[in-house]
């Protein structure tokens, strides 16, 4: 039986330029994503400290294309 992730609060990214976005919802000790154009499709389940080290990464520029 697949959760019921409704319950959540999602919101979208302050990055959204058009209607495809990231939305994200925070629970006890998960952060949730999904595509905002199907919010029931398949969503994304991290701990925190999975998500702090990826937030790390981005701010550090980890994932930047070369030339960017």
């Amino acid at each position: 039986m697949a959760a019921d992730w409704n319950p959540f609060s999602w919101r979208k990214s302050s990055r959204c330029a058009n209607t495809a976005c990231i939305e994200i919802a925070f629970d006890a000790g998960t952060v949730l994503l999904r595509n905002s154009t199907d919010p029931e499709g398949t969503r994304l389940a991290f701990s925190r400290d999975e998500w702090a080290t990826f937030l790390d990464g981005v701010r550090t520029g980890d994932f930047d294309l070369p030339g960017d």
